[in-house]
């Protein structure tokens, strides 16, 4: 037997200090992508609260607001459908939005890591974040369709204009459009549904297959466009805020050009009146307002067009400084996204008014929402303008920087959760961490830019991004008011605003406890009566494809009760006190730095903010904060 002398057991010993030494050296070692005057020298801060409010407006408003809400609002009556539109912002979105921004912001911890507040609900930050993953795996697929799109436009003739009806050969000349009998033939393939724009993107496009059954090859075309499509989302974040918030001052404000010119050029052309007529005029039909499913079509599309129960809400705003007015900005963000809604409808209607009058058709046969909209209806309405390569390019160039600031906050919700999750590895590793989940989900996406890839498109989004979430914002809502607490909420948003008057809270209050609550179970209970199986276009999906659709959804939902139980079997004393315990806040609940945790999250025989080293926290007390209302002792101690 070999005796270990003690120099043996000296060298051990040795060695392994050295080990713990370069783990601590590791540990310890500054994130590259956070400069010394963030006021959190951990995590990092937004460069400015420009970025920040560019980076939020650029999330919520997305492709849904520009295909969706126009649809919406022409089959619920027009203008009549702004006023469920806007009472849903007050009583649903704006509430949520202002809650989910102020809890991410009060604890700088991403949408896993804020559960701290209530354990047992901690697997609806999970939810959350598979969610992101399973919709950041599609949601590129579609910025893949338009950057493919883009570049089809920059030829002329465009495409997918009218064909040789002779022929299956896609051109394109001024004359074919007169309705003549030598062009009968396209006028009755258009009415029969069989566009030239529609063959283009099933047959060269999607080179889509008769079924999900039938996978198909990868389309190649396809797969280089999802290639460079995650190209432009990991460079944009791999420095993580740092580096998307200067991306976003591109992508937040580019759309908002691109619509305005569309509207002027719109505005311009015969036909437009009929469209903004049939989309928000004289038309407009109040009494749809008696339909129950105008309502509950104005809630969905106010709760999913402002990102909320994602995460990135969270995410995004736990990178604020602490004393950020983040009341203020939830109003500018929610108010911005719902105007920017509106203010699309009309570029999109205008120019399919024109389209309308070009097929002499009514506007309501050539109107369609989703994919059948950006890339079948207004393709084929750019090309009967003059220079249609331009509108075209610049539309398609609209439609991939409105993804890009979307994926951009989903993206960051993942690597947010995992660097929360394992600071010590991976704080100083953010451009790996942002390398390795954009080749880790390119991966994922390759069925998705199959023959059926579409199919496999519409059926995450179905099961995916549909009433998962409803499921999570409603346990979000009701995890804080009732077991965290509505009155201690409010008054840590007070930590960070200032303290405001009981009336400033009335509203909040009665929609945190009792409105929204009740708008979101109605929601969800609805869409789970009303819910039928998917399809796409007249293609119904096998059994096998809405099986996995539901696992999917399960798979999502499952650690909401995993965690629940497993939160309640750590915790100590009686099956009461576990409860209890579980849904109890931890003890290092509460603002991120220690400056900041004043009397209710402070510790016995700690100092001050003003002697707690030399951090920079303690010169970003805002000098005016005690003349907004704030507590001294919130500011100034931690008891």
């Amino acid at each position: 037997m070999r005796k270990y002398g003690l120099n043996n057991i000296t060298g051990v010993l040795s060695k392994n200090s050295v080990a713990a030494e370069q783990d601590n050296i590791e540990s310890n070692r500054p994130d590259p992508n956070v400069r010394q005057e963030d006021e959190n020298t951990e995590r990092g801060n937004w460069s400015s609260k420009r970025e920040y409010m560019l980076s939020m407006i650029g999330y919520a408003v997305g492709l849904g607001n520009v295909w969706r809400f126009p649809y919406l609002a022409y089959k619920h009556g027009g203008g009549a459908f702004l006023i469920p539109y806007t009472i849903m912002l007050a009583v649903a979105g704006l509430p949520l939005f202002f809650m989910e921004s102020s809890f991410g912001q009060f604890c700088s911890q991403g949408p896993i890591n804020v559960w701290k507040a209530v354990p047992i609900l901690q697997g609806v930050g999970i939810t959350m974040m598979l969610v992101s993953i399973f919709v950041a795996i599609y949601y590129n697929v579609i910025i893949a369709y338009s950057i493919y799109y883009l570049f089809a436009s920059f030829q002329y003739p465009l495409p997918w204009s009218v064909k040789d009806c002779s022929s299956t050969a896609y051109n394109i000349t001024t004359a074919s459009l007169n309705v003549t009998s030598e062009n009968q033939t396209c006028q009755n393939e258009f009415s029969a549904g069989q566009s030239p724009s529609e063959k283009y993107w099933d047959e060269v496009a999607l080179q889509r297959t008769s079924s999900m059954n039938e996978t198909g090859p990868v389309v190649w075309h396809l797969a280089l466009c999802l290639l460079l499509a995650w190209i432009l989302v990991g460079g944009a974040l791999f420095k993580g805020i740092k580096s998307s918030g200067k991306v976003v001052y591109f992508t937040a404000t580019f759309p908002y050009i691109v619509l305005f010119i569309l509207l002027v050029r719109g505005a311009t052309l015969e036909g437009a009146k009929d469209g903004i007529e049939f989309y928000i005029g004289s038309k407009s039909n109040l009494t749809k307002l008696a339909d129950a499913e105008v309502w509950k079509d104005a809630a969905t599309q106010i709760f999913f067009s402002l990102s909320v129960a994602w995460g990135g809400l969270m995410a995004l705003s736990s990178y604020n400084k602490f004393y950020n007015n983040c009341y203020q900005d939830s109003i500018i963000v929610c108010v911005t996204n719902c105007g920017t809604s509106v203010f699309a409808g009309f570029a999109i209607f205008s120019i399919l008014g024109h389209m309308a009058h070009v097929y002499q058709r009514p506007v309501s046969e050539v109107f369609f929402s989703g994919f059948a909209l950006a890339f079948i209806a207004y393709p084929d309405a750019l090309s009967k303008l003059p220079i249609s390569p331009l509108w075209s390019i610049l539309f398609f160039l609209m439609l991939i920087t409105l993804g890009l600031d979307s994926q951009f906050a989903g993206i960051e919700v993942i690597a947010t959760c995992l660097q929360d999750a394992y600071p010590k590895v991976l704080k100083s590793k953010r451009g790996i961490v942002t390398t390795a989940v954009c080749i880790v989900l390119f991966l994922l996406g390759l069925p998705c830019v199959t023959g059926a890839g579409i199919y496999w498109v519409n059926l995450i989004d179905t099961f995916c991004a549909g009433w998962i979430l409803l499921v999570a914002g409603l346990l979000e809502v009701l995890g804080l008011s009732i077991l965290y607490g509505g009155n201690r909420f409010i008054k840590d948003i007070e930590m960070m605003i200032g303290t405001k008057s009981a009336l400033f809270w009335l509203w909040w209050r009665a929609c945190w406890f009792f409105i929204t609550p009740v708008v979101l179970s109605i929601i969800l209970v609805w869409s789970l009566y009303t819910f039928t199986s998917p399809t796409y276009g007249s293609v119904a999906y096998p059994d096998w494809g809405i099986s996995l659709g539901w696992c999917i959804s399960a798979f999502c939902l499952i650690w909401i009760p995993i965690v629940a139980v497993w939160k309640v079997y750590k915790a100590s004393g009686g099956p009461w006190q576990r409860i209890k315990a579980a849904c109890s806040p931890t003890e290092d609940w509460g603002p991120y730095l220690e400056c900041h945790r004043g009397e209710r999250y402070g510790t016995s025989g700690a100092t001050d903010c003003e002697n707690i080293a030399k951090s920079t926290c303690a010169k970003l007390v805002p000098t005016d904060y005690k003349a907004k209302g704030g507590s001294s002792k919130n500011t100034d101690t931690r008891g």
